[in-house]
C-alpha cells in the first residue's frame, strides 16, 4: 500500500483529531498547528463539511499531512482518497472495509480493540493500529496486555486521550502516536481562538518531547 502508516506517524507523537463544521476554517486551523510544530492532522468525515475541509489542507497546506478518520465503508475510502486523503483511520475492521482500504492504495491506521482485531490487520499486511476508544477500553492496562503477545505492533490510542493522561500511553514501548480532541475542539474552531489552539499543540508537544518514541 506504498508507505506504511507507522512511516506517517514516526516522529509525530501528537495527532489532533478535528470535527469541522465550516470548511473555510480548516486552512486557519491547520496554519495554528503548524505554527506550533504539528505535522500530521485527522479530520473526521463526521460533517458535511469534512471531505471539503480535507481537499483545503492537502491544496493549501500541502506540508500538513492530512488524514481521513471515522472511516467506515468503501464509499468513505474512495471519498477520502478523491479529496486528497493521504492516510485513513478507521473506528473498527471488517473484510470489506479492509479490501477497499487496500484498493485504495492509502495508508491506513485501523481501529481495534481486541486480539482478533489485531490478527485480522496483521492477515492484511498491517502493523500499527488505532486503540480505540482507549480509555472507555480500559486505558493504559488494557493496551499494555493487549500489546503483549504482538512485540512488533505498534499503536495510536485515541478517545479519551487528554493533556492529563497522554504521556501515560507515550510512555509504553508499544505507542507510537497518541490522537486527541482537547487540541483544536470544536469549541475554539468556533470561536476562531487559533492563538489557543497553537498554544494547546504546544502544551501537547512539550510534554511528547520527554518520551521515548518509536
Amino acid at each position: 500500500m506504498g508507505s506504511s502508516i507507522r512511516e506517517v506517524l514516526v516522529g509525530h507523537p501528537v495527532i489532533p483529531v478535528v470535527t469541522i463544521d465550516d470548511e473555510d476554517r480548516i486552512v486557519p486551523v491547520g496554519e495554528a498547528l503548524l505554527e506550533a510544530g504539528i505535522g500530521v492532522i485527522e479530520i473526521t468525515l463526521r460533517t458535511d463539511a469534512s471531505l471539503n475541509a480535507i481537499e483545503r489542507v492537502s491544496t493549501s497546506l500541502p506540508e500538513l499531512v492530512v488524514g481521513a478518520g471515522t472511516v467506515t465503508n468503501g464509499e468513505a475510502v474512495r471519498k477520502a482518497r478523491d479529496a486528497g486523503s493521504r492516510f485513513l483511520v478507521t473506528p473498527g475492521l471488517t473484510e470489506n472495509l479492509l479490501k477497499a482500504i487496500v484498493e485504495s492504495g492509502l495508508p491506513c491506521l485501523p481501529g481495534i480493540s481486541t486480539a482478533g482485531d489485531i490478527l485480522r490487520g496483521q492477515e492484511a499486511g498491517l502493523d500499527t493500529f488505532k486503540f480505540f476508544p482507549a480509555e472507555a477500553e480500559g486505558g493504559v492496562a488494557k493496551l499494555r496486555a493487549l500489546a503483549a503477545p504482538f512485540g512488533d505492533a505498534r499503536f495510536c490510542p485515541t478517545g479519551g486521550i487528554s493533556i492529563d493522561n497522554m504521556m501515560t500511553y507515550l510512555s509504553l514501548d508499544c505507542v507510537i502516536s497518541i490522537g486527541g480532541t482537547w487540541i483544536a475542539p470544536t469549541s475554539l474552531i468556533a470561536a476562531g481562538a487559533w492563538a489557543d489552539i497553537t498554544r494547546l499543540a504546544k502544551e501537547a508537544l512539550a510534554q511528547a518531547s520527554g518520551s521515548s518514541m518509536v
